[in-house]
């Protein structure tokens, strides 16, 4: 992070948050992926139907294969008042993706994660600005 990014509005209105109360940050995303009781098919998708390894259990390829169900964790935090949430970028890395022989999507996964996030938290914005 550069001295750039931290004179960047939104660092601001943290702050300014951060002096007037204690912010709560999301929780176990993977818990709640889990009570989502799904299947292999729901990590493969129609993308990675034929991938030569099981991917149920990577969490992070969610966010292509079913963006809906990490939109509704997100908005299930939000919705019981989180003031922040994490994207669902937990094993996002090319060292984690190995393990799935996906290392070359970790970039695509990290940048479809944090859209997904930005996306719910400025619905919730809009639905509730305070």
């Amino acid at each position: 992070m550069t001295s750039n990014d931290r004179d960047h509005p939104v660092f601001d209105q943290l702050r300014d948050l951060m002096r007037q109360r204690i912010l709560v940050l999301d929780g176990a995303m993977g818990t709640m992926i889990q009570n989502a009781s799904l299947e292999e098919a729901d990590f493969r998708g129609e993308r990675f139907a034929d991938w030569p390894v099981d991917l149920k259990g990577n969490n992070d390829l969610l966010v292509l294969t079913r963006p809906d169900v990490i939109e509704d964790i997100h908005r299930q935090y939000l919705d019981a008042g989180a003031d922040i949430i994490e994207a669902n970028t937990f094993s996002a890395t090319r060292i984690a993706m190995a393990d799935y022989r996906m290392e070359e999507l970790a970039r695509e996964i990290n940048v479809v994660a944090a859209q997904i996030a930005r996306k719910t938290a400025d619905a919730k914005t809009a639905e509730t600005p305070d």
